[in-house]
C-alpha cells in the first residue's frame, strides 16, 4: 500500500473518528484504524463493535492495499507534525509501515486487515433527511443530562421521538430531565422512538460539517451519513421510561430573572458549598432571589441577592449546584423562568422566550435543605 497526503488532512479525519477507539480492549485489534486504499480513495474505519465509523479521504494513491494501524501512535504522530506532505507505505506481507516526511521517517508495525472486525450489515427500514443544524441543536441541548448508570441502560442515551410534524429529543439521569420539541420538521415515515447511545451522538455532533444529514433506522442499528463520514451504532433496545409522567402540571409559582445573573451567582456561591452535598439554597420572596451556600465543616459561606419577578408565597428550596449550573448553561436566552410547586417537588426551568418552532423544557429535582 502506498499513498501520499498532508498531515492536516489526515489529522482531521482521524480526529473525527478516533473517539470510537477504545482506550483498553479485550480485543487489541480494536485499538487500530483500518486503512483501505483503492486508487485515490483512502477509507479509514474505527470500531468498538457497538459503533463503527468510516470516513473517506482523497489521496494520491500508487499501490492499493489494506492494513490495520495502531491508532494512538498514528494519531499522536500526525497531530504533532506541522502541515507537511506525508508519504505512506505499508508492506502488507510483514505489516511494516513507514511514514516519511521531508525531514523525518517514522516506522511502526500494524496488523493484518484480516483480523479486523467486518463492517456491520445494515438494512435501513426508515430513512430521513434532516438539517444538520437542527440535529446539532437537539443533541447539544440534551446530551449533558444523559445518565451514566449502567443499571439503567435506556437512560444512557438520547431518546429521539420522530413524528410526522415534529421531532423530540429527551434525556434524563433521574435528577435532571431535558425535553426539546422541534416542530420545524417533517417526516414521511411511520412514528418511531429510538434511543441512541451517548457515545454515538457525541461523535455525531462533532462531525456535522455538511448542511444535511441522512439518518436510517434498522431493527438494531441506526446509520448517520454526514458528508464523507458514515457512523453505524447499535441502538439501545431497553424501553425508555415514561418521562411525560414526571413533568409536573401544577407548578404555578413563577419566577422570572436574568439567566446570566443567576448562572454567575450560582457559580460563585457554589465555591462555598459543602464538598459532599454541593448544595445551594434559593430563598425566594417578592421581587428578590437570594442564592446562598455554606460549608459548616470548613467555616465558609456566601450569599448574593438578585432582582427577580416573583409574587407568590415565600419559599426556600435547595439544589445541587452542578445540576442547576448545567441547566442554566444550556439555555441561550436573556431571561429564564422557574416554575415551582413546593421545596420537595420537581422544578421546571424554561427560556422565557422560546426559539421559533421550538419548545425547550428542563426539569431539575431539588435536594433536601440542611437545617
Amino acid at each position: 500500500m502506498k499513498f501520499s497526503t498532508t498531515s492536516n488532512e489526515l489529522q482531521k479525519v482521524l480526529g473525527n473518528i478516533g473517539g470510537v477507539i477504545p482506550t483498553k480492549s479485550t480485543l487489541p485489534i480494536l485499538e487500530n484504524f483500518l486503512f483501505q486504499l483503492q486508487k485515490d480513495t483512502l477509507k479509514i474505519t474505527a470500531t468498538d463493535l457497538d459503533i463503527t465509523t468510516t470516513v473517506e479521504l482523497t489521496v494520491k494513491g500508487s499501490e492499493d492495499g489494506t492494513i490495520a494501524i495502531p491508532a494512538k501512535k498514528l494519531f499522536e504522530t500526525v497531530r504533532s507534525l506541522p502541515n507537511v506532505n506525508i508519504d505512506f507505505s505499508a508492506d502488507t506481507s510483514t505489516n511494516k509501515i513507514i511514514m516519511a516526511t521531508q525531514t523525518g521517517e517514522y516506522k511502526l508495525t500494524g496488523e493484518s486487515s484480516e483480523n479486523y472486525p467486518s463492517f456491520p450489515s445494515f438494512k435501513g427500514e426508515n430513512k430521513l433527511d434532516m438539517s444538520s443544524d437542527l440535529l446539532k441543536r437537539l443533541i447539544s441541548k440534551t446530551l449533558f443530562a444523559v445518565s451514566n448508570d449502567e443499571l439503567r441502560p435506556a437512560m444512557m442515551g438520547i431518546l429521539f421521538q420522530i413524528r410526522k410534524n415534529e421531532m423530540r429529543a429527551v434525556s434524563t439521569d433521574g435528577h435532571r430531565l431535558v425535553r426539546i420539541i422541534a416542530s420545524k420538521f417533517k417526516s414521511e415515515n411511520s412514528e418511531q422512538d429510538i434511543v441512541i447511545p451517548a457515545k454515538a451522538v457525541n461523535l455525531v455532533i462533532k462531525s456535522l460539517y455538511e448542511d444535511r444529514t441522512t439518518i436510517s433506522f434498522g431493527e438494531n442499528h441506526a446509520k448517520f451519513v454526514m458528508g464523507n463520514m458514515v457512523l453505524i451504532t447499535r441502538i439501545i433496545e431497553e424501553k425508555y421510561p415514561n418521562y411525560e409522567s414526571v413533568i409536573p402540571k401544577d407548578n404555578d409559582k413563577i419566577l422570572i430573572a436574568n439567566k446570566d445573573e443567576i448562572l454567575s451567582s450560582a457559580r460563585r456561591t457554589a465555591l462555598y458549598a459543602s464538598a459532599s452535598t454541593h448544595q445551594v439554597r434559593f430563598s425566594i420572596k417578592k421581587g428578590t432571589l437570594k442564592i446562598s451556600a455554606e460549608d459548616v465543616e470548613v467555616g465558609s459561606e456566601a450569599f448574593e441577592k438578585l432582582d427577580c419577578d416573583y409574587s407568590a408565597e415565600e419559599m426556600e428550596i435547595g439544589f445541587n449546584a452542578g445540576y442547576i449550573i448545567d441547566i442554566l448553561s444550556h439555555i441561550d436566552t436573556e431571561e429564564v423562568m422557574f416554575k415551582f410547586n413546593s421545596p420537595t417537588r420537581a422544578v421546571i426551568v424554561e427560556p422565557v422566550k422560546q426559539q421559533e418552532s421550538e419548545d425547550l423544557l428542563m426539569l431539575v429535582m431539588p435536594v433536601r435543605l440542611n437545617v
